[in-house]
């Protein structure tokens, strides 16, 4: 229930005022004198202020003003008697919603109320959505007591208060987008638009219309004007993820963008002059890139003025426990499991895995446990990696000989490694090049499939 404060001093006007709202099912405060009003401004939490223009004492205009000293955003309409526009236009430079001029119709008073509280009500979301996202991609979000954590926690406070374009380098599920968010959040363009854009999810066609808009009629299908990242972005932060993969043609404009600060929308001509913050990411070798030709050098040097490398997690595993424990209470509150907790050792388990998908690996595989576990501990059954048809049994014959084919000379690592080559070559080759086949083929997720992929440098030919 909206609560509303009238603050007038003629009590007749007063009753019918509030009698109207309450039948409306508003919850009604009153006042007879501004003093009196502004008293319960600061103690109750209210939704608008209706206060008359004349009063004796604190006026009307007086009482505005307080208001909007003690909160800036609480929305206050005036009444005024017929012929004070003039104070009704001061009122307004003040800080006023708006002024209704006496006599006013109930429907008038009605429409003007709601339509200021329901741009209260947004204000008051967002604010707290800006307030939840500080919470959720400020430092606390990066959990990491590592040594080279720690540096990248001091390189963000170093960064983040400049408009530099950031490049932030590292394996898939470390954490790029997070470091983006907190660069933004701890910025002095914490309260413009974050915009993110994955380069690599999108065609070059689209990729160039959903960066820069399109005009109407531009292309097939562009049957109206569409604003791109980089308009909606306008005086925030973008965040381009794998800018690797944005095709040569594509730097060429996006290069321009970065120099001129200005741009033409996909079929259009009237240049657009942006105030935008650029943060990159990719988890390729951008230099290399560069060397082989894919890669315009100077848009990599435009891009990497300031340069953040996220390791991967099997080089933080002291950090492990302490992720743990923060995705723990994380999913605890989500699944209302105030209770929940791991063992000893599902917890030495965890430490033990590679986590080829690094941090948002194990954050898949705490929330599945503490969906999946009995009660309210997590052992180690209950936090097996994230793969296809774990749960398969797997019997391996008597009969096979390993001593025929493998030579008793080599080191357990070589062995396992070829072996684990050669399987990946097979199902590839089986799939055909399908990724999502050929790992669920070998039972693993697709995002381990390309790491190892890399790994074994195994391209499509």
């Amino acid at each position: 229930m909206n609560t509303i404060l009238v603050v007038d001093d003629e009590p007749n006007y007063l009753i019918v005022l509030s009698e109207l709202l309450k039948e409306e099912g508003f919850e009604v405060m009153t006042a007879r004198r501004g003093e009196d009003g502004l008293k319960i401004v600061e103690e109750t939490d209210l939704d608008l202020v209706l206060t008359d223009m004349r009063m004796p004492g604190m006026d009307g205009l007086e009482l505005l003003k307080s208001v909007k000293s003690y909160n800036k955003d609480l929305p206050v309409i005036m009444i005024t008697a017929f012929g004070e526009v003039e104070k009704a236009v001061v009122a307004m430079r003040a800080g006023a919603y708006n002024y209704l001029a006496k006599p006013f119709s109930n429907e008038e008073l009605l429409l003007n109320i709601r339509k200021a509280i329901d741009h209260y009500s947004l204000l008051c979301e967002n604010l707290r959505l800006r307030d939840e996202a500080r919470i959720r991609y400020g430092f606390a979000s990066i959990v990491g007591k590592n040594a080279r954590m720690q540096e990248i926690y001091q390189l963000i406070e170093k960064v983040a208060p400049t408009s530099a374009s950031v490049l932030i380098t590292g394996e898939s599920g470390t954490g790029k987008e997070l470091v983006a968010r907190a660069i933004h959040i701890n910025s002095p363009r914490e309260k413009s638009p974050f915009i993110s854009v994955n380069c690599a999810a999108l065609p070059e066609t689209l990729l160039e219309s959903e960066l820069f808009g399109h005009e109407r009629g531009a292309f097939t299908g562009a049957t109206a004007m569409r604003k791109g990242r980089f308009e909606l972005a306008d005086s925030g932060t973008l965040f381009l993820d794998e800018i690797g993969d944005i095709p040569l043609p594509l730097q060429a404009k996006l290069l321009r963008v970065l120099q001129e600060r200005s741009f033409e929308r996909v079929g259009g001509i009237q240049p657009i002059n942006v105030d935008v913050r650029i943060i990159t990411a990719t988890n390729r070798e951008l230099k290399g890139e560069v060397d082989e030709g894919r890669f315009r050098e100077d848009l990599y040097y435009r891009l990497n003025v300031l340069h953040i490398h996220l390791p991967p997690l099997r080089e933080r595993a002291d950090d492990i426990p302490m992720l743990t424990e923060h995705f723990i209470s994380k999913f605890a509150k989500m699944l209302n499991k105030p209770n929940l907790r791991i063992s000893g050792g599902a917890l030495r388990y965890l430490v033990g895995l590679p986590w080829e998908g690094n941090v948002r690996e194990l954050e898949n595989t705490i929330e599945r446990a503490a969906i999946l576990c009995s009660g309210d501990i997590i052992e180690a059954e209950d936090v097996h990696p994230d793969v296809t048809g774990s749960n398969k049994e797997v019997n391996w014959s008597p009969d096979v000989d390993f001593e025929k084919f493998i030579p008793s000379n080599l080191p357990l690592p070589e062995v396992l490694s070829g072996v684990e080559e050669r399987m990946l070559k097979r199902a590839l080759k089986d799939a055909n090049f399908i990724q999502a086949r050929a790992a669920e083929s070998l039972g693993i997720t697709k995002s381990l499939l390309q790491y190892k992929m890399k790994k074994f440098n195994l391209q499509k030919k």
